[in-house]
């Protein structure tokens, strides 16, 4: 039986939907990219202004090249060529 609210009415259930279209993957679409440390430009799309590495689901990125952008992304906080957090900018 359907639930009822306090007035008498029947209780209105909230339905999360969602309509956006899942994100592709620009490395395996596009085979001219790569994934290198040194390009820095191209990294600074999957960290956020606080310094942290942007999650898959956001990203959209495949699994592979997740992997693939998290050790650039370390291994260019480690040369200095990238912050590890916000208030090291080196801009």
């Amino acid at each position: 039986m359907a639930e009822r609210s306090t007035s008498g009415a029947p209780a209105k259930r909230s339905v999360r939907r969602r309509f956006s279209r899942r994100k592709g993957c620009r490395f395996c679409a596009d085979s001219t990219l790569k994934i290198d440390y040194k390009e820095v430009r191209n990294l600074r799309y999957f960290v956020t202004e606080r310094g942290k590495i942007v999650p898959r689901r956001i990203s959209g990125n495949c699994a592979e090249h997740q992997r693939k952008i998290r050790e650039a992304i370390k291994r260019a906080r480690n040369i200095a060529l990238l912050p590890f957090t916000a208030g090291h900018s080196l801009d």
